[in-house]
């Protein structure tokens, strides 16, 4: 489960992000909440609003995002971005702890940070190509996802008790200085040991040749539809788990970071358990996108934070399960050379939908309640789990078998145009 932890450069990278992913964490529950319950009174849209500017420049600079990816050294290209983010989470903190906060300062910030994420998040996720080599990259993507989790875990319980005890612009000062774990780890690494070719030539239609490859793909096509269906109105966590500590629950901020740092459990169990799967495929993207859309129908339903809180862990287990694999698999079964512009076009679906769903979201709280904003999440997971088994049935053959008396689910292997390690699940599953 852990052998990626064997090579000196991810030990170093993987502690430093760790450190780092907690500040951040912290900064999303306490951004949230000062918009929430600070800025405004208890409006919704406002969160859907600051979401849709943090999570938009993604989708709008593309395809710059994946070219710099592909094209610039990503080491010197992360401790820029890294070092960008940590001053704007200090300017948010000093201007909070100043008293002159407002809630279009807090806009602003999202979308400096926005800008920054965009060039930053692919050029981080292509980074664990060149700290491991391909055998161990499954691994690593999927560890990296554990260490993205724990800080999920661990960051919103902590951000609920620091805002209670020093407040919101505190806790953004902390996020600040946790940026200096990842730019120590960067600048320690041993570079000669990097997994790098030759940064591939800069010729006329690099910036869109992502897409090309993309298109030609349709077992990318089928995952990046189905990451903009979750993206756009699954993942809209921050909203959901908020509106209904303060709403549904008359919660404070302590009722609302364990909430989150329950359903991190769930993300972490996914983490590991796929940490243990050499090669995810499109199969288990169909069973966790549908377990993702049952588990938010019925958190929807449950009466109190207890019960609310357990059922989020089964969320948050099939949210990273689908996200784990989704990412392993466009990673193994792209060339090296498209991988930055690969994730860059994944990130930006991801989170380039937020623009769209979290305002809406937002929007159905406001107008109908949150349990009925997580139906609309719920709906979104069966229709991912859909697209996932219409791409099985078309171009996997998928079909009812009868063998030995028994049913059985029969797939046939991969195109031979994807490549060999793309033969996911195997052929035939019960």
């Amino acid at each position: 489960m852990f052998h990626s932890l064997r090579s000196y450069n991810y030990r170093l990278w993987a502690g430093g992000a760790l450190v780092s992913n907690v500040g951040t964490w912290m900064q999303r529950i306490g951004q949230d909440w000062l918009v929430l319950t600070v800025l405004t009174d208890h409006n919704a849209t406002a969160v859907g609003t600051v979401m849709a500017l943090q999570f938009g420049p993604p989708l709008l600079l593309l395809p710059l995002t994946g070219f710099a990816a592909d094209h610039l050294d990503r080491r010197k290209l992360l401790l820029f971005t890294q070092a960008a983010a940590g001053v704007l989470a200090l300017g948010l903190g000093l201007l909070t702890l100043s008293g002159a906060v407002q809630l279009w300062h807090v806009y602003g910030f999202a979308f400096l940070l926005g800008c920054v994420t965009a060039f930053d998040a692919p050029a981080r996720q292509a980074f664990v190509s060149d700290l491991v080599s391909d055998d161990d990259l499954a691994n690593a993507v999927a560890l990296n996802s554990a260490s993205f989790n724990a800080a999920r875990m661990l960051g919103p319980a902590v951000a609920g008790v620091l805002i209670a005890a020093i407040g919101e612009g505190w806790l953004f000062v902390v996020n600040a200085g946790s940026y200096a774990a990842v730019l120590v780890s960067l600048w320690l690494l041993r570079v000669h040991e990097l997994h790098t070719e030759a940064l591939p030539e800069r010729t006329r239609g690099s910036l869109l040749a992502g897409f090309r490859y993309v298109w030609n793909r349709p077992d990318l096509m089928a995952v990046l539809v189905m990451l903009f269906l979750l993206g756009t109105f699954g993942f809209n966590f921050a909203i959901f788990i908020s509106t209904m500590s303060v709403t549904e629950f008359q919660g404070d901020a302590s009722q609302y970071g364990l909430l989150t740092s329950a359903m991190a459990v769930g993300t972490m169990s996914g983490a590991l358990l796929s940490a243990r799967r050499p090669v995810p495929g499109m199969v288990l993207m169909a069973v966790s996108a549908g377990g993702f859309g049952l588990s938010v129908a019925v958190a929807a339903l449950m009466p109190g934070p207890l019960l609310f809180g357990i059922v989020l862990f089964f969320v948050g287990l099939a949210a990273l399960t689908f996200m784990t694999a989704s990412n392993s698999m466009m990673q193994l079964t792209t060339e090296r050379t498209m991988r930055g512009r690969v994730l860059a076009l994944r990130i930006a679906v991801v989170m380039g939908g937020t623009p769209l769903g979290a305002p809406l979201v937002g929007w159905v709280v406001d107008r109908f309640g949150a349990r009925w904003a997580l139906g609309v999440g719920a709906l979104s997971g069966i229709a991912a789990a859909a697209v996932a088994v219409g791409y099985l049935v078309r171009h996997r053959g998928l079909h009812l078998a009868r063998d030995a008396g028994r049913l059985r689910l029969v797939i046939q292997a991969a195109p031979a145009d994807e490549t060999d390690v793309r033969v996911a699940a195997g052929e035939r599953v019960t």
